[in-house]
């Protein structure tokens, strides 16, 4: 009976081990698209996204355009590939501030402990309590609404994710051999945080930051869809879904494409971090 059972189990390990893979693969796939997207936009995009023809407004999609025309009669497949680089660019910059500085103050609660790791967690665990569509209205209040709100509304909640994940797994690696072994040697907090600890704890880092990219587009599209994103007449994901409110009966495609945008987005991210999760984290493959 016990081979059978091992075999059994055996056997759900690869098909999972098989489903993550395609996870991985598909995740990647959905990423490099919209980053080639994005890219493109930069240099082209088949309407400049601002221009209005009033003459070819609420046009469906094959009838004025590839994917139709907005209430102002502006391409929806151009203010679609523009919006995706407002959104993962902001998503970008938003989860590098968060993640850089909330790495380096869980490594440093990691390597001094005591009061500092105590005032940390407290400091996290304030800004949990502030969800970041309550941060960008209270920065709103003082910055006013665009691209700094949604990235300092981002970044802020952002930063006690990652100083938690950085505090846990480094807390780990200041039990192992070779970080023990480089105290002994007189080397200094400082030194063993970057030299040893950090490169050892890069991959849990890699996971979350690909799983936060993935919220971050999320949220900045809640964010602009509330008017506290991108300005006009920036595309945004987010301000289209709230542009078509009003003709959600007349022009259902104008909420549906950006919708399915954000939709891909999130499950790309998400995906090509599960993948990643199973690839770099050896604890995970031996399951």
């Amino acid at each position: 009976m016990a081979p059978l059972v091992s075999t059994a189990t055996n056997i759900g390990r690869r098909r999972m081990r098989g489903i993550k893979r395609v996870n991985l693969i598909i995740g990647a796939i959905i990423v490099a698209c919209l980053v080639a997207t994005a890219l493109l936009s930069l240099v082209w995009t088949p309407l400049p996204p601002a221009k209005m023809q009033i003459i070819h407004k609420l046009q469906p999609p094959f009838g004025f355009g590839l994917l139709g025309t907005d209430q102002f009669g502006r391409d929806v497949l151009s203010m679609l590939m523009v919006g995706c680089w407002n959104s993962l660019s902001t998503a970008v910059v938003a989860v590098a501030i968060g993640g850089t500085l909330g790495t380096i103050a869980g490594l440093a609660a990691a390597a001094f402990r005591g009061i500092f790791e105590t005032l940390l967690m407290r400091v996290c665990d304030v800004i949990f309590a502030l969800p970041p569509i309550l941060s960008a209205m209270m920065l709103g209040a003082f910055l006013g609404g665009g691209r700094l709100t949604a990235i300092a509304a981002i970044a802020t909640f952002l930063i006690p994710v990652f100083a938690r994940i950085a505090l846990a797994s480094a807390l780990q690696a200041w039990s192992r051999d070779y970080v023990l072994a480089a105290r002994a040697l007189g080397n200094t907090r400082l030194a063993i945080s970057l030299r040893h600890v950090l490169p050892n704890i890069m991959s849990q880092l890699i996971v979350q930051v690909t799983i936060q990219l993935g919220l971050a587009v999320l949220t900045e599209a809640g964010l602009s869809f509330l008017g506290l994103g991108l300005a006009p007449p920036a595309p945004s994901w987010g301000r289209m879904l709230a542009d078509a409110q009003t003709f959600l009966g007349l022009a259902p495609w104008l909420a549906i494409l950006p919708g399915l945008a954000i939709a891909l987005a999130v499950l790309g991210f998400n995906m090509l971090g599960d993948g990643l999760r199973d690839l770099l984290d050896p604890r995970e493959a031996s399951r």
